[in-house]
């Protein structure tokens, strides 16, 4: 045989154990989809034969289920916690606006954790933790951000699509390393292209993509032709109306869960392509795949028979899908079912990618790890809470502890026999309150809870809120949104109210341009109320919605912005402000 015939065989075998050892050696590509306001019963997989998901059950199939997760009745607080390992009150995030969903700087993500061992880090969606410095994606550890402004296009607090309305989702201004950019075609459609550019971009060194849907969150808008797949759709046909809602769906409920399952449909057939994508880049093997949502169902629709939807802190509003996928590492086709939570997410990379986690505050999840080599957790407490602007003691507040599960929906001093007791594995419906027959557990469960939430309401960046930087060369202008405006309970679209943001200014001279909803009336006057006084200026006079101050000197501090329009008794506060330094 002739021997020289072999040389290139003996080449290529020779490289492709170089090349086997390379990838061996350094760390796995990670790639965290979550999707907005899906419930658990929103998908073909969890017996609901009314939506069509075939490549995420699929995914789900040959990936490890974990069928007890658990995150936040509500969308910013699970970012958050996802994002640190920490629950969100330790962040800073206590709301979905109201000036709550600002996480603080100081906090540690994923992304700027695993940038420790030289990973290429993107953000394509939803980020809904602060808009401003020090709080971006691109502050907080992102090397790419492509995201859409507050908790959801056309939001109030994401003006640059607000007054689209009825068509925000298509042809948004998003917003690609902090600079407005037109884009054309449906969101879920942009933010999975991006994506997926971004892994191409990125294949040959370890990479982490953050692929954050904003759907099927409200507004309800879908391409026709996925509408057109569940027009006719009954979206109760088929199921035990035992797992159906209490109450018969109205026929606005059935229209929506309509254009929910096209959203989410639309999400399948875009997670498909990047599916099949890392499968053709050959990375499928060494890559994290982890699929979950955020919170249970906005509107009334099936949720597999739960209590509660998205606000609840019952099962229907904070349990939800969460599917990983590690070829090379662990076998799928698996079921998980120890109690795992967002929190857990960090930890968890940090052990699968080798990265430090923080040292220096507490991280209040655990590695998942254990659990994906078939061992057993230990027992551990899971925490829950939702309340507008603040935690209010005892009020949709809810800790479980192994099979038992305390709810508060009372008054803060409300004896033991007002909470409501559930042994959530002989009854995961959470239908027989088992608070009279067992006093004792209630009461254990209750003085964990007490500990609890009094160390998280103590926590310092709930204390001392995160602020929005104004005047460093980071950000410049700085776009103040209505998300992140404090003040009156449920700040959104209304007109006459008194609100503010809190700032962190620098010193100096700025223009300041102040957007309202609608055109001001005439006869009043523009007030601004700063840390040290209060600057006024009559109004125009022609009817306008802009006003705008030139050369106007604020000095440095730390205080409420709160600037507001005066006609009479009237206060109208501005959809946004702009403010630019000039020097």
């Amino acid at each position: 045989m002739n021997k020289n015939y072999l040389l290139p065989f003996f080449a290529l075998a020779i490289f492709t154990a170089c090349q086997s050892k390379k990838v061996e050696n350094q760390p796995p590509n990670v790639i965290v989809i979550i999707t907005d306001d899906q419930g658990y019963g929103d998908l073909g997989l969890h017996n609901n034969p009314n939506l069509k998901t075939p490549a995420i059950d699929d995914f789900a199939r040959q990936s490890i289920q974990f069928s007890n997760f658990h995150v936040s009745p509500v969308c910013a607080p699970t970012r958050s916690s996802l994002m640190t390992g920490r629950y969100s009150l330790r962040t800073g995030v206590r709301d979905t606006y109201n000036g709550g969903a600002i996480m603080a700087s100081s906090e540690v993500t994923i992304a700027e954790m695993l940038k420790q061992r030289n990973y290429k880090t993107g953000i394509f969606g939803k980020w809904h933790l602060g808009d401003n410095y020090p709080s971006r994606p691109s502050d907080q550890g992102f090397d790419e951000s492509l995201i859409h402004l507050a908790g959801g296009i056309g939001q109030v607090g994401d003006f640059t699509n607000y007054f689209k309305m009825e068509t925000s989702y298509f042809d948004p201004i998003l917003w690609h390393n902090n600079e407005q950019k037109p884009y054309k075609g449906y969101c879920s459609d942009i933010f999975t292209d991006n994506a997926i550019r971004f892994i191409e971009e990125n294949k040959d060194q370890p990479f982490f993509c953050y692929l954050s849907f904003n759907a099927p969150h409200t507004p309800l808008q879908v391409p026709d032709k996925y509408y057109q797949m569940y027009k006719d759709t009954d979206p109760t046909a088929g199921i035990d109306p035992a797992l159906l809602p209490v109450a018969p769906m109205s026929d606005k409920d059935i229209e929506d869960a309509r254009k929910v399952y096209a959203m989410v449909t639309n999400i399948d057939d875009n997670l498909k392509q990047l599916f099949q994508k890392i499968e053709d880049l050959g990375i499928k093997d060494d890559t994290i795949v982890i699929f979950m949502t955020d919170n249970g169902p906005q509107q009334v629709r099936y949720v597999g028979g739960m209590k509660g939807r998205k606000s609840s802190v019952y099962r229907g509003g904070i349990r939800v899908p969460f599917f990983l996928s590690y070829p090379s590492k662990f076998e799928g086709g698996g079921e998980i079912n120890a109690m795992s939570a967002h929190i857990d997410l960090l930890p968890t990379l940090s052990e699968l990618c080798a990265a430090p986690l923080p040292t220096d505050r507490k991280i209040d999840g655990r590695s998942l790890v254990p659990a994906l080599e078939g061992q057993t957790l230990p027992q551990r407490s899971f925490f829950s809470y939702w309340t507008r602007k603040l935690p209010e003691l005892y009020n949709n507040i809810a800790l479980q502890q192994g099979d038992y599960k305390l709810v508060g929906k009372t008054d803060f001093d409300a004896t033991i026999e007002a909470f409501e007791l559930y042994n959530i594995k002989v009854d995961p419906f959470e239908t027989k309150n088992l608070v009279n027959q067992n006093l004792e557990k209630a009461q254990s469960l209750k003085a964990e809870m007490d500990v609890m939430f009094t160390s998280l309401t103590q926590s310092p960046n709930l204390i001392h809120p995160p602020r929005i930087a104004v005047g460093t060369p980071n950000e410049q202008p700085v776009y103040l949104n209505r998300n992140d405006a404090g003040g009156q309970r449920g700040v959104w679209n209304q007109e006459e109210l008194y609100s503010y943001w809190k700032v962190d200014m620098q010193a100096g001279t700025y223009r300041i341009k102040f957007k309202f909803i609608k055109p001001l009336p005439l006869g009043g006057e523009m007030v601004l109320e700063t840390g040290s006084g209060i600057l006024k200026k009559k109004s125009n006079a022609e009817p306008t919605d802009t006003l705008v101050w030139e050369d106007v000197a604020l000095s440095e501090g730390k205080f409420d912005f709160t600037p507001f329009y005066r006609l009479g008794r009237k206060n109208y506060f501005p959809l946004w402000v702009e403010i630019d330094k000039i020097q």
